[in-house]
């Protein structure tokens, strides 16, 4: 059954800053995703979504009404809304006419075992490139993402934007840098820093090994305390006159070139 609601109900007020503060989103342990293909993503993992609202302009679409039904089969709260609230609600550029709350569910660092690749973002401040690599990472069959120092909230609206999903399909985790290493070691992982000179060739690096990758910031990169804090440090070879590589090309270049190295021995078997 889809409940109506008025434009200045509670529910329609949280949802706003849900969207616009990182603490409000954490202390209620809640997020927001908006958009057809992330609703789906969070049906089909089976994410604990609170509830799914509708613009009621939208109801008759069959997407939407296919959304719906899963959701409601799924024991999840419908509502709609009339046509242009969720527009206001919304922080994207092209507001959708579905959008879904969601609960967190972040993994703790002493959850991961046996992780095989990892990328650690360390001050990753872009929403996109965060998204990018937590896409990458899903893709590539990482074990996890954990997310380190100053980087952008994993549920900000555009770094979910950009994730197309991956975020409900692959361990995310929020830690402090030293504390990720240390653990990542205890675990028997190579930790390698990204550095854009001076590290180990990255095609020369054994990925069938447990490794974790650590991406610094965007602008700055790893400080030379945060590199000695790993095992090594790792380069990409790179031709012409650009001094570095993005870091969610970086990231995801050395996410494929695990997984390339891992189904190759998979497939010798």
């Amino acid at each position: 059954m889809i409940e109506s609601l008025g434009s200045a109900h509670q529910s329609v007020r949280r949802l706003r800053r849900l969207i616009q503060k990182r603490s409000d989103r954490w202390s209620d342990g809640v997020f927001v995703i908006e958009g057809p293909d992330l609703v789906a993503a969070a049906l089909e993992t089976g994410a604990a979504v609170e509830a799914i609202y509708i613009d009621e302009a939208a109801l008759d679409i069959d997407e939407i009404k296919s959304l719906c039904i899963r959701g409601a089969n799924a024991g999840v709260r419908i509502f709609s809304l009339a046509n242009g609230v969720l527009e206001k609600v919304s922080d994207a550029m092209s507001p959708q006419p579905i959008m879904a709350s969601v609960r967190m569910n972040p993994v703790a660092l002493s959850e991961l075992s046996k992780p095989e690749f990892v990328l650690v973002l360390h001050d990753i401040r872009d929403p996109g490139n965060a998204g990018t690599l937590i896409r990458s990472a899903d893709a590539s069959g990482a074990s996890a993402v954990i997310l380190t120092g100053q980087s952008v909230d994993p549920y900000n609206p555009k770094t979910l934007r950009a994730t197309a999903g991956s975020v409900f399909r692959v361990p995310i985790v929020l830690a402090a840098l030293d504390e990720t290493v240390t653990t990542l070691k205890g675990l028997g992982v190579t930790v390698l820093a990204t550095v854009v000179k001076g590290g180990i060739d990255s095609r020369t690096v054994n990925f069938r090994a447990p490794t974790a990758v650590v991406l610094g910031n965007e602008s700055k990169g790893l400080t030379s305390p945060e590199v000695d804090l790993c095992s090594g440090s790792i380069s990409i070879p790179m031709a012409g006159g650009a001094e570095s590589l993005n870091a969610g090309i970086a990231g995801s270049l050395l996410a494929f070139a695990a997984f390339y190295q891992r189904l190759d021995t998979n497939t010798r078997g």
